[in-house]
């Protein structure tokens, strides 16, 4: 009786083991961290900090809000546009035309690329001297050496059209996929009993995408809120720290200022907002519900 007890547990131990060693302790380290004074330039100051590092983030510290309502921003647009235009896509290609596979790979291809070979296409083709700009400036169109990366009035739009063209196949995918296991016979009912294209598309299809919308725009938000090589790459947070992000502004603390403690500490209330948003959005969106 004892081996059967004792059996499940041996079983599931290797994994708990990999979950501590990846999981909890990096949590617990960056949680320690965040509670002292650790920075390797000025090591004459480290110590046990306290809340200290908490309150000059929430007082002291104006970039942390700015960084904080521009990763908000930057998550609600690009999640919103992401989730319409794969919505979209999935859709169109979700139908029987001639070279349906060949769309399906033009649509999914983009996913396949990497965040930083992205930014690097997207910088040759947003270079103001040899870039789409300097083509359309010779045609008459705009004029010559126009930057959208380096004007404060452009930038934001050029990161959310970059972020779009790797972004939205992701939505495309998973979309697609759902769609594929809804029953024709729904759709054969609702044309029965005379309902429009749109009223099919919203009492049939969009019921059964429902939980693939609520996953989908979670993993998103959380990744596009963790976003760092694409701004990094393409802005560095500029011009004059517009679009700074949280994690981007961890990375400067942490990496180029050497600040571990300060920057954990703002790891620490980045995990808490979108531990908390995420919960609330489960819970708001009531996710695996039917009803």
């Amino acid at each position: 009786m004892r081996t059967r007890t004792w059996a499940p547990y041996a079983l599931i131990a290797p994994t708990l083991v990999l979950m501590a060693v990846f999981l909890v302790y990096p949590i617990g380290s960056v949680v320690y961290y965040s509670l002292q004074r650790y920075n390797v330039t000025q090591p004459w100051k480290n110590g046990f900090a306290g809340l200290d590092n908490f309150k000059q983030m929430l007082f002291d510290d104006p970039l942390f809000w700015q960084s904080l309502v521009f990763s908000a921003k930057w998550v609600f647009v690009e999640v919103g546009l992401q989730l319409l235009l794969g919505l979209i896509l999935a859709l169109v290609v979700n139908e029987t035309f001639i070279g349906r596979g060949i769309a399906r790979a033009l649509v999914f291809s983009p996913w396949a690329v990497s965040g930083v070979l992205t930014t690097g296409i997207w910088i040759l083709l947003l270079n103001p001297s040899t870039g789409i700009f300097q083509e359309l400036s010779e045609l008459g169109i705009g004029s010559p050496g126009t930057s959208v990366l380096g004007n404060p009035d452009t930038v934001f739009d050029a990161l959310v059209v970059t972020e779009l063209w790797r972004g939205v196949p992701f939505f495309a995918i998973l979309l697609l996929a759902d769609l594929q296991s809804i029953p024709k016979d729904l759709y054969e009912a609702a044309s029965v009993d005379g309902a429009s294209r749109w009223r099919r598309f919203t009492s049939v299809t969009l019921p059964h995408l429902k939980d693939a919308i609520i996953l989908s725009t979670l993993l998103r938000a959380v990744w596009e809120f963790n976003n760092v090589d694409l701004i990094y790459t393409l802005t560095g947070g500029g011009p004059a720290n517009q679009t700074t992000t949280l994690p981007l502004y961890v990375a400067r603390q942490a990496v180029d200022s050497h600040n571990f403690g300060y920057g954990s500490a703002l790891t620490v209330a980045g995990f808490l907002i979108l531990l908390f948003f995420s919960i609330l959005y489960l819970r708001l969106s009531k996710f695996g519900s039917r009803a």
